[in-house]
Parts: structure tokens; C-alpha cells; sequence
């Protein structure tokens, strides 16, 4: 997969995304050190061992830079930039009985705002998966030449 460049300069509004989710009795926000082991063990059983490692360094900046999204005192979701890069985007994930409500989008928005109040001009999605999706909702295009990227030789196994 290609990684794609967003301006984050010209992202979409965030406040009506965030006005929209707590509408569904959603909250958007950034994650709390003291929910750190509960957020990995999510990502851990939704996702993979790769995601958790990096939700882990993610919980370990100053602020945190996983976002997370909370129905009902329940963990739907999380958005993580700054992981495996500086400047990088992701993971990011909404659990399958959660899809289809905008969160996914409410996280991406709300970890690309917090990019750009950190001083990012722009950001990189990481190996991005629904490019289509990317390019649409921020307008992210693909960087020419970046498979396998930064992501190239990693291990794939502790054999």
C-alpha cells in the first residue's frame, strides 16, 4: 500500500464531526494514561500485535496521541498519529459492530486537527488502506514511489 500526503491547512471542520458523534451518544477525545492497558487490550483483540505497539508509543508522548471514541463507557475506537514516524497518521480503527456512523472519520479529523495544533503542516498516512476514502474526506493524495516505505524489512515474526 502507498502512503498519501495530507495539507493540514485545509482540513474539513472538525467541531460539527465531534457535534455529530455526541448527537449518537459518541464521545471523540483524546485518550487518558490511566485507560492505557484497556485501549491496547482492544486494539490487541480488534486488530494486531503490530497496532498495539504502536498505540503504546502513542500513549507514551506528551500529550497523548491516541484519540479515542467512547459509547456508553465503551472503547468503538482510536486514532493514533505519531508512532512508527513523527509526522505519520495511524492506526486507526472503529470496531465492525460500530462501523458506518462517522467515527472513523471523527478520528481521523480530530488526530489530523491535533497535528496541525502541534505545529505539523502536513501529514503522512502510513501504508494507507482505503485511499479513496483518504482522498475524499481530506484530500490526500498518493506520494509517488513510497511502497513499502517506511515500513520496508520490518519483522514480521520473533522466529
Amino acid at each position: 500500500m502507498t502512503d498519501m500526503l495530507v495539507k493540514l491547512y485545509t482540513l474539513p471542520a472538525l467541531q460539527p464531526v465531534l457535534d455529530d458523534q455526541a448527537r449518537k451518544g459518541i464521545s471523540v477525545r483524546r485518550g487518558l494514561a490511566p485507560e492505557k492497558s484497556f485501549v491496547l487490550e482492544w486494539v490487541r483483540r480488534h486488530f494486531s500485535e503490530f497496532w498495539v505497539n504502536e498505540c503504546d508509543v502513542a500513549y507514551s508522548s506528551r500529550p497523548v496521541t491516541c484519540w479515542v471514541a467512547v459509547e456508553d463507557g465503551r472503547l468503538i475506537g482510536f486514532g493514533c498519529y505519531d508512532t512508527t514516524a513523527k509526522g505519520f497518521f495511524g492506526p486507526t480503527g472503529v470496531g465492525e459492530a460500530a462501523r458506518g456512523r462517522g467515527t472513523g472519520t471523527a478520528l481521523l479529523l480530530a488526530c489530523l486537527h491535533d497535528m496541525r495544533a502541534q505545529g505539523y503542516g502536513y501529514a503522512i498516512i502510513g501504508s494507507a488502506g482505503p485511499t479513496d476514502y483518504y482522498a475524499k474526506v481530506v484530500g490526500a493524495i498518493a506520494i509517488p514511489d513510497s511502497k513499502p516505505g517506511i515500513y520496508g524489512g520490518m519483522l514480521r515474526t520473533s522466529e
